[in-house]
């Protein structure tokens, strides 16, 4: 391959990985988390999505009403399907019975790809949290209605969780029509989509990050463990049903050339997804990333995280962590740049002269004709919304399920509970509440954001600051929701609702406020490069004019960071000897 095909080849490579799709979920099963709740995560990253809380009020309709489905990311109109009798009150990505569904785009074989006809996979999730209540029951209405009324996304992965369950699904389309020999629509092909979805065994936990996870899956049912395709769709209902597929996910695949080895060896992700360098380094690092922190054994792995071993043993799709996970761990679990392992993003010249651990677009680039790339980690600067799902099956219905929802960054957003059940939300989070190009007062999303783009000036100071006032209001927030849920035991569902709705909103008007004062803070800090020094909580000030700081601290560059400038710049900014260097 030539230099400029080989650019051109690492270019869309690495567009794939870093898409405004390009999210990062974990699966935390009950009998891996501290308190035996099931959790998943959700990062929303993109350059174009803003951060709100998404809401609908649980609803009747009359038969015959139908339902424009309109695509998540483009706004574009797509089918109408018919309404369901009723609906389910849904809070972002959970429901009011603990039903939560996150996703990550790993794109896969673009013929695959029909952007035309079906249903996205942004209205998949959304209609499935407003009719469903189960997992089980979200999986069977993602297949049907993918077979009945097409699919018109890219290759998805979902993780999809119940106060008892958590699954991955993963799921692509059949692309264009396959013709055979007279230009004929192939019989064999039919619309829709190809599909495995997996149950992640108790005590385990998983992920996934814009690259394909599932390999081979059992086909049959061997001993206890059931595996089913959708032939037997009725089926999922069975608690010994562990897996379950598409009838055609093989044969499809060998229908359009994808595959020609034994149903046995069939790999989902090796046949739609197959791994490159930019699926590796760019997707399962992340996942490598949590997984380490979790159990230290999945060192091993490291290599073929960084893509210097694609030819390798595949990482786990699910592992046992060396120890359980509380509410708390799950979300540092979505704060992370590499820290420990050699893509460690906050160490090398990259992060600047206080170490900021994000690169700016593009993230890949030429330099004395070789090829580099930027890291992308779980943490990063384009996030819309991210969350912790936290499903509950000891809590009466409607309280089985909170979702811990933050706007912007993950190091530096607040994960603020919102119980599955409110009969509003409020007004910092609202959808409508500003936008990608409209700023408002009032929206927590520009809030953080405006933390966040000055923290990015001067970050492992203001980073301190920052982390001290999330960690105090999360872990608040933790023990509130714990007396909380033990008063809402002994409530009927509307007394619940309401309970839960002004412990939301007043959660979030804390947040708000609290982010506010700290945006304040830390403008006057940090002002000018300089950093003000405090005492009893104070900034000091001169013994003789109230309001005259003390003279600030000005701390200098780390050594790195002057190594590098003086290698740029030496002989023009060296002092001659003896010459006085005091400004």
């Amino acid at each position: 391959m030539n230099r400029t095909l080989k650019l051109v080849a690492l270019v869309a490579a690495f567009a794939m990985a870093y898409t405004s799709e390009a999210c990062t979920n974990f699966l935390i099963t009950k009998g891996a988390s501290k308190d035996g709740s099931t959790m998943i995560t959700y990062a929303a990253d993109s350059h174009t999505l803003y951060g709100e809380l998404y809401y609908k009020r649980a609803a009747m309709f009359p038969a015959g009403t139908m339902f424009q489905v309109i695509d998540w990311d483009s706004g574009k109109p797509l089918v109408s399907i018919p309404q369901v009798a009723q609906t389910w009150t849904m809070v972002g990505n959970i429901n009011e019975w603990g039903l939560s569904i996150g996703e990550t785009t790993y794109g896969g074989r673009e013929e695959c790809h029909d952007t035309n006809i079906g249903i996205d996979y942004g209205s998949l999730i959304y209609l499935s949290l407003q009719r469903c209540k189960t997992a089980r029951e979200a999986i069977k209405n993602i297949a049907e209605m993918v077979a009945q009324y097409g699919y018109c996304s890219e290759g998805e992965s979902f993780s999809i969780s119940d106060p008892d369950e958590v699954w991955i699904m993963e799921i692509i389309g059949k692309g264009l029509p396959v013709l055979d020999s007279k230009g004929k629509v192939d019989k064999k092909w039919t619309r829709g989509a190809v599909w495995v979805a997996r149950r992640i065994p108790d005590g385990y936990i998983s992920g996934h990050a814009n690259q394909a996870r599932i390999t081979q899956f059992p086909l049959q049912t061997k001993g206890s463990y059931v595996s089913i395709s959708s032939k037997n769709l009725k089926d999922i209902f069975r608690p010994e049903v562990e897996v379950v597929y598409s009838e055609d996910v093989i044969s499809f695949a060998r229908l359009k050339g994808f595959y020609s080895g034994t149903d046995a060896d069939f790999s989902f992700s090796d046949t739609y997804n197959p791994l490159t360098f930019s699926g590796a380094r760019g997707c399962e690092a992340r996942v490598y990333a949590a997984f380490l922190r979790c159990n230290k054994s999945m060192i091993k792995y490291e290599k073929y995280a960084m893509g210097y071993d694609l030819k390798g043993e595949r990482m786990p799709l699910w592992i046992k962590p060396d120890n359980k996970l509380s509410v708390q761990d799950v979300m540092e679990l979505m704060r992370d740049h590499y820290e420990g392992t050699p893509m460690d993003m906050t160490n090398d010249l990259g992060a600047g002269p206080y170490k900021c651990p994000y690169r700016w677009r593009p993230m890949n680039f030429t330099f004395d004709g070789k090829d580099y790339i930027h890291e992308r980690a779980t943490s990063t600067q384009q996030t819309g919304f991210s969350f912790v799902a936290q499903s509950r099956n000891w809590m009466p219905n409607p309280a089985k399920g909170i979702i811990w929802f933050g706007v912007d960054d993950t190091y530096s957003t607040v994960y603020v509970p919102m119980y599955g059940c409110l009969n509003e939300v409020p007004e910092c989070f609202k959808e409508g509440n500003g936008n990608m190009t409209t700023y408002s007062e009032t929206s927590a999303f520009w809030l953080f954001n405006q933390v966040s783009n000055f923290l990015y000036t001067r970050y492992c100071d203001m980073i301190v600051d920052v982390r001290a006032k999330q960690k105090m209001l999360e872990g608040d927030f933790i023990k509130m929701t714990a007396n909380l849920d033990e008063k809402l035991k002994a409530l009927n569902d509307e007394a619940i609702r309401k309970e839960a709705t002004n412990f939301s909103l007043n959660a979030a008007k804390k947040t708000f406020d609290v982010w506010k004062d700290l945006s304040h803070y830390l403008l006057v800090k940090y002002v000018d490069g300089n950093i003000k020094k405090e005492k009893n909580g104070k900034f000091e000030e001169s013994p003789y004019r109230k309001g005259q700081p003390v003279f600030p601290m000005q701390p200098e560059y780390r050594k790195e960071w002057y190594d590098m400038i003086i290698k740029d710049h030496g002989k023009i900014i060296a002092v001659p000897e003896g010459a006085s260097s005091g400004h």
